[in-house]
């Protein structure tokens, strides 16, 4: 089932549009788990040993099952049913933004007028392309795009359409990932005490938020290319009560003096953007990290930590969900790209987190013992499901 934003910004909606929401998010759970199953069955049985007799050995890498899957029916069926409920999630949510939004304007403007955090836009700030040219997992005008002055309507399509999209997996306020990593990682880390927090491609700021909340007396910055985004993030923020200061900037050129943050964060975000400006994103993390600060990225798992099919299910976005960067990153060596960027091997880190919205706290408390272990649900929306993240500490 959907779980619509609980904050004062949520948008008035029929019984009508409540219903069309609850059964989007139920489909696209039924496809992500039963009919997702079903394929996983099909190539076990059929796709993978006829695959094996042709080419003279199992398929060994995501690519491969690729190609073996795709003239594949159940596939195909598979793949037709992802994509429609991909541009169903957003479509059930279309007709309350357009309603709504001019009549709720005004509520926006006095919930970013009044609160903790604050907003600094840059009209300057040119739109790098992979932002612009791109509707990212098909959400129509993606994060950047303004239909009138002071606009924050994709930032609310993105909110309830997000709703939607993660079938309540990540509570009320879509916030699990940032919850559970930051549990993990003050249990972790019992003396690790940041005073300053940064969050790269922050959208809305779901993730954003609860850094703010686990570290109440950190103060905490988040950039994001896209304008309406931001207006709307820093208004939600300011309903929910909870500060944070909200920037228009680039995470490859950031506007920050060296060695300025204890934790530079970052969720779901590196594969939408090409390799090229990871690489300088990474290089300017280390550069604005306080010695003995943190670099913490929440992303899909890289292929080379999964099986050939689970990693072909998870690259699946990458072909078929506009997300034309998300093999490309997933391909690569988390730990060298943090070498690369200026931090030493033996700072690299990486854990498993139980979701906290699913498996609870102690199951958090757990892993911290552990440090977690890579399966079929990692990374995926889907029942059981926990999370990737790799970063490095900078030396003292």
């Amino acid at each position: 089932m959907a779980s619509a934003p609980h904050h004062d910004l949520k948008l008035g909606t029929t019984l009508d549009e409540t219903a069309r929401q609850d059964f989007v998010a139920t489909l696209r759970g039924f496809v992500l788990n039963d009919m997702a199953g079903d394929m996983s069955q099909v190539y076990e049985q059929d796709v993978k040993p006829r695959a094996t007799r042709e080419m003279g050995h199992e398929p060994a890498t995501a690519s491969e099952v690729h190609k073996a899957m795709r003239p594949n029916l159940t596939f195909k069926m598979y793949s037709s049913m992802r994509v429609n409920t991909q541009e169903m999630v957003w479509d059930s949510v279309r007709e309350a933004v357009q309603r709504e939004v001019p009549v709720w304007r005004p509520r926006l403007k006095q919930a970013g007028a009044k609160g903790p955090g604050t907003l600094h836009l840059n009209p300057d700030l040119e739109i790098p392309r992979s932002v612009s040219a791109i509707d990212v997992h098909l959400l129509p005008g993606n994060y950047d795009s303004e239909h009138g002055p002071e606009d924050a309507s994709q930032g609310v399509w993105f909110d309830h359409g997000s709703a939607v999209f993660y079938m309540g997996l990540l509570g009320p306020d879509q916030g699990d990932i940032g919850r559970s990593i930051s549990t993990f990682i003050k249990t972790k880390y019992p003396d690790f005490s940041p005073d300053k927090i940064l969050d790269l491609g922050c959208t809305i700021g779901q993730n954003t938020l609860p850094w703010a909340q686990t570290y109440p007396d950190a103060e905490v910055h988040a950039i994001d290319v896209g304008a309406p985004v931001l207006r709307y993030a820093h208004a939600r923020a300011n309903a929910l009560g909870v500060g944070v200061h909200w920037h228009q900037m680039n995470a490859s050129s950031l506007d920050f003096e060296d060695e300025t943050f204890d934790v530079v964060w970052s969720s779901m975000f590196w594969h939408e953007v090409p390799i090229k400006d990871i690489r300088k994103a990474f290089k300017e993390a280390y550069r604005v990290l306080k010695p003995g600060g943190l670099m913490l990225h929440m992303e899909l798992p890289p292929n080379s930590t999964l099986s050939a099919y689970d990693g072909f299910y998870l690259d699946w976005d990458s072909w078929y969900n506009m997300e034309p960067f998300y093999k490309s990153f997933r391909d690569q060596d988390p730990k060298a790209l943090c070498v690369e960027a200026g931090f030493p091997a033996d700072g690299f880190a990486q854990y498993v987190v139980p979701s906290v919205n699913w498996f609870g706290e102690e199951a958090t408390k757990q892993a911290v013992d552990e440090q977690g272990k890579f399966d079929q649900n990692t990374g995926r929306f889907a029942n059981g499901i926990s999370w990737y993240s790799f970063g490095a500490w900078k030396p003292e």
